[in-house]
This record gives C-alpha cells, structure tokens and sequence, in this order.
C-alpha cells in the first residue's frame, strides 16, 4: 500500500505507513498549498533541484523533522551548509534506503538558489516504496529517453509537469507518458502562476484517448495505490 498526496505544484507525499518521504516542498508561498510547513512531518525529503519553488521549505522541515534531504551532490552540499540533514546523490545513480529505492535520472532545466549559487544538475528521481515505483519528473522539457527510464525501470505512478512556459506543455506532457509508458499517470507544475496556467482535465483527458489510465487531483488530496 501506497498513499500519494498532493499539494500543489509539484510537491508530493509518499506514505507506505512506516515512513513518510515528501518530494520538492514548496509549502510556504505556494498559494495551492492546503497546508502549511509547521504541518510537514516526514521521514525523509526529496528535492530535484534547486529553484526555490521546489526546494521551497525542505531546509526548514530537514531540521524540524531531522529528516535527511536527498539530493544531486551540489544541492545536498548547499542545504547541509545551511543546516540540513543530506544524503549526496547524482544522476544514474540509485540507493537502497530503509523504506525502499531512490535514483536520480536527467531532467533539461536549470538549478540554482534564490542567492544565485549553482545547486548542481536539475533532476527526476525514481522512488520505489511499498512495491511501486514513482517516476516524479521534476522540471524538463521532453527528451526521448523518457522511453529508456521507463523501459529499465516500469512506472507504476508518473508525476508530469504540464504548466509549459518553464517546463514541457499538455502536448509534450501526453508525448512523454507514451514514452514512459506508465500504469497510472499524474499532473503537476500547473496554475500556481498566471504563466504556468493550463487545464489538467485536457491533459488526462488526452492521455486517456491514447489507452492510459491518469486523474487530477485535488489540492491535498490522498489517493491510495
């Protein structure tokens, strides 16, 4: 059993009822969060990268919660200079944690602070808990070994941008779960400004049509796979 919970953006929950993993939690200033960042208890944080809207409130919620923030070796540097919990990663690389698998895949965007310091290569990372493998894409545009991850490792749960602007469209988005080929397709990064706004209902709707099976999801909402 895996529960999945959103809250907005691109911040996810992973709960498999022993350990609880958030993925890029940008809770405070995030105007689609149910939620605010004193509620945040987890075991373990994930950031893909460094934007402030993904690495949001994890160096908070680490020292909180003494919950290790998992991470590219850059960005794992620049949180523990700030007090952080890390555990350093890279790219093509995997560890097998307490509650289950972590690796980190390539993404095509940027990364650095809101103070301007390199935080590393953006990112994707695969988790794997509870016997489902979670493919949260972080910020990309679509690349065509999108196919390659999902072959060598199969999704059971894809979380995709849609927003466009700073990340791939509806367009690309439905391009890329053809890629991956998922059991179960999310999306995420849309609406939380007027430059990133797009329907989600179009996106699944889409995806659908193509012989996938997807759902948007309320704004902390929990659904259990």
């Amino acid at each position: 059993m895996l529960k999945i919970t959103y809250y907005g953006h691109s911040v996810f929950l992973l709960d498999d009822g022993k350990t609880k993993l958030i993925i890029d939690p940008f809770i405070e200033g995030n105007p689609l969060s149910p939620i605010k960042e004193k509620d945040v208890n987890v075991n373990y944080i994930v950031v893909t990268h460094g934007h402030g809207d993904h690495l949001g409130d994890a160096v908070a919620i680490s020292k909180r919660c003494d919950a290790p923030i998992i991470a590219v070796n850059e960005l794992a540097n620049y949180v523990a200079s700030k007090g952080a919990k890390a555990h350093n990663m890279h790219i093509g690389g995997g560890f097998n944690f307490p509650f289950g698998r972590v690796k980190f895949t390539i993404a095509h965007h940027g990364s650095s602070s809101g103070e301007g310091t390199y935080t590393g290569e953006p990112s994707g990372v695969l988790v794997t808990m509870s016997g489902k493998t979670v493919y949260h894409t972080g910020d990309t545009g679509l690349f065509s070994d999108m196919k390659l991850i999902g072959e060598m490792n199969p999704v059971d749960i894809l979380l995709l941008p849609i927003g466009d602007n700073f990340t791939m469209g509806i367009d690309d988005a439905v391009k890329a779960v053809e890629l991956v080929n998922p059991k179960f397709v999310v999306p995420m990064h849309y609406n939380t400004f007027p430059v990133i706004e797009a329907d989600p209902n179009v996106f699944i709707a889409k995806v659908k049509a193509n012989g996938f099976n997807g759902k948007v999801f309320n704004f902390g909402e929990t659904v259990e796979f």
